[in-house]
């Protein structure tokens, strides 16, 4: 027997959980199904509680260049007042009741278990089978990318969400990846006590970010003592029921430490949502959708499952317009042409758009400038804690900003403006004679502006 409804959205992490709700409040009969905790990684496992381990670890550093903070590094250098914070914030207003509670409050029927498809237009769940008029939204989201390394299947390595809800800090620590979610924790747990190695099979952290990012991110972790190996590769990992040992390729020196954390990335299991039922190759890396998330016919995907970034704000992004299509309200198409990101190490690297190199693969005409946050009246009042810059990169033939960097004190935040340029397409001789507030860190875009070269 088939349940019908209007629409069946699979995966209730930030954008699957948006689009039930948005749909149910405007009449629809929806059916969200999720398999784990309503609200998804973020909340739980991902952006909350890592960000509150990192102001933690920001505040212990902070206390070494001003000791007037001295009483509220104290604080945060208790791991187990961290812990214990994180597991009671990340839960306080996104714990699984009281999120299914506030779906199920605006008419989402709550299904729990594993989503898949049917065919056109239904899901099974368990044994159940849902037929939606409208459609299916999937958004089951991605998880932990495991290399194929001998030896590491079985070991009892980590996984972001292992380093997040750890109660204790281990004497030593590997990392295999130097991408955001890898260098952010390793300077978490460096600044608690920890000893951390990342090991980067690429010539750079942070690769698909600017040089100077991946050079800025090194230095920093190289400060609170982290060992940075880049162009090594793990052969074998090996456990001996207490510690870790990873062979590297070339036969270079094997390391040791107490754990491993795995961060090489994300990935989609898109053979496990049987989406070959709805004519789909299950072997596709990601789910291609048009300007309105349409997969197909009555199927629509938002999130890590279409490819465009494993980030909360693009998943979110994509399912206010999916509930839009589903509803039958014109709308624009998505546009990624300002796709913003921010590594959140200290300092914070925000970045938005295209990259230098990614820009000139493009045949684009390009003028670019790097200037330091430091030379800024700001960055000197700051003083210690004021590595960072801001890198422009311009469009020259339309006088236009395609990408940017702010890396700084707060270039996450400082990144905002640059997001708008890229967007709207500000003429940069517009951006160059606006009034910049002083003093700010937002001034050393004034000054990239007029070095652009």
């Amino acid at each position: 027997m088939t349940d019908q409804v209007d629409v069946v959205v699979v995966g209730l992490g930030p954008g699957g959980e948006f689009a039930a709700g948005a749909l149910a409040e405007a009449g629809l009969d929806v059916v969200g199904v999720e398999a784990e905790l309503v609200g998804g990684e973020c909340p739980y496992w991902g952006c909350v509680p890592s960000k509150m381990m990192i102001r933690a670890g920001d505040a212990l550093a902070e206390a070494g260049r001003v000791p007037a903070l001295a009483g509220e590094a104290k604080v945060a250098a208790d791991w187990s007042r961290v812990a214990e914070r994180v597991r009671a914030e990340a839960t306080g207003g996104w714990d699984d009741r009281t999120a299914a509670g506030r779906l199920e409050a605006k008419g989402v029927r709550l299904v729990r278990g594993e989503g898949r498809l049917a065919g056109p237009r239904r899901v099974s769940v368990g044994g159940r089978v849902f037929g939606a008029a409208r459609g299916v939204v999937l958004a089951t989201g991605s998880r932990p990318r495991i290399p194929p390394v001998p030896g590491l299947e079985g070991t009892p390595y980590w996984t972001n969400r292992d380093a997040v809800a750890a109660e204790e800090v281990p004497a030593s620590m590997l990392v295999l990846g130097g991408g955001a979610i890898g260098v952010e924790l390793a300077q978490v747990y460096a600044r608690f006590g920890c000893a951390v190695t990342v090991l980067e099979g690429g010539d750079r952290l942070l690769a698909r970010e600017e040089p100077e990012a991946g050079d800025l991110a090194s230095a920093a972790l190289r400060a609170d003592g982290v060992t940075v190996r880049t162009g090594a590769r793990a052969a074998r990992i090996e456990h001996d029921g207490t510690s870790f040992e990873a062979l590297l390729e070339g036969g270079l020196e094997p390391l040791r430490a107490e754990r491993l954390l795995v961060a090489t990335g994300r990935r989609t299991d898109l053979a496990a949502l049987a989406v070959d039922t709805a004519g789909i190759d299950p072997a596709a890396p990601a789910l291609r959708t048009d300007g309105q998330m349409r997969v197909a016919d009555g199927l629509w995907a938002v999130g890590d499952l279409t490819g465009r970034g494993a980030f909360t704000h693009v998943s979110m992004y994509q399912a206010q317009i999916a509930v839009r299509d589903v509803l039958g309200d014109p709308g624009p198409d998505a546009d990624y042409r300002a796709l913003p990101r921010v590594t959140f190490t200290d300092p914070e690297i925000g970045a938005v758009g295209l990259t230098e190199r990614q820009a000139r693969d493009r045949g684009l005409r390009v003028r670019t400038s790097v200037v330091p946050i430091a030379s800024s009246a700001r960055g000197m009042i700051h003083g210690p804690g004021n590595e960072g810059f801001v890198k422009l990169v311009e469009d020259a033939d339309r006088g236009v900003l395609v990408g940017a960097t702010s890396a700084g004190p707060t270039g996450g935040e400082v990144l905002y403006g640059l997001n708008i340029a890229v967007h709207a397409e500000v003429p940069t001789g517009h951006l160059t004679h606006m009034i910049y507030t002083y003093p700010t860190f937002h001034r050393t875009v004034e000054a990239a502006l007029r070095a652009l070269r």
